[in-house]
């Protein structure tokens, strides 16, 4: 009997802490749009996390952009917009993260599927905005965000520095580069410099 107590006791104090960490749908919406460009943010979709921490749609939009809310279970403060056509590759990621595969076992999964077909990558380029700041910085309640950083990504895939005469580094505040040339996985970087 007190066994049972106690986990039940423990039941309902986790399920409280985690409905305690995951914001309201309204600043869940918020928050991502801040990534969001402004012309784009008002027919964005949203996903996110319900009150159970399930990965969830929270808004269905209707333009290409798709938005992701922070994560409440990683550091820091994270959110994200991209188009559309990442949606296979990030969904994908996203399935592979939850069934416990790192970073490596991600990208070489997913490498392996875009090569054979079954994994579909957008056939031009397609944008992600992201937007970070540190813990202290953001306010989950009410959804304030200080001191954030946007930085952009242009995916393309199976580019190169040769077939883009993007250098493999930036040499200057702002310069692109390409990162993962010849994969899966090639991007354009684009990181402003921070306010100081």
């Amino acid at each position: 009997m007190k066994t049972s107590f106690t986990l039940i006791s423990l039941f309902l104090i986790s399920t409280w802490g985690i409905a305690q960490q995951i914001p309201t749908k309204e600043i869940q919406i918020k928050t991502a749009l801040l990534a969001a460009p402004d012309e784009l943010k008002d027919g964005a979709s949203v996903y996110g996390y319900d009150e159970n921490g399930k990965f969830i749609s929270l808004r269905k939009g209707s333009n290409d952009l798709i938005c992701l809310t922070d994560d409440p279970y990683s550091p820091g403060f994270n959110v994200s917009c991209y188009h559309k056509d990442l949606e296979p590759f990030m969904e994908r990621g996203r399935v592979l993260k939850r069934e416990g595969k790192n970073p490596q076992e991600i990208f070489d999964i997913r490498e392996a599927e875009a090569k054979s077909g079954k994994l579909k990558m957008p056939k031009a380029g397609a944008t992600l905005f992201v937007l970070t700041s540190e813990a202290k910085d953001y306010e989950p309640v009410t959804g304030q965000v200080k001191d954030s950083y946007l930085r952009y990504v242009v995916y393309i895939p199976w580019a190169t520095a040769e077939s883009t005469g993007l250098p493999l580094r930036p040499s200057g505040p702002a310069m692109p580069w390409i990162m993962d040339p010849g994969t899966h996985r090639a991007h354009i970087m684009i990181n402003p410099p921070r306010d100081n």
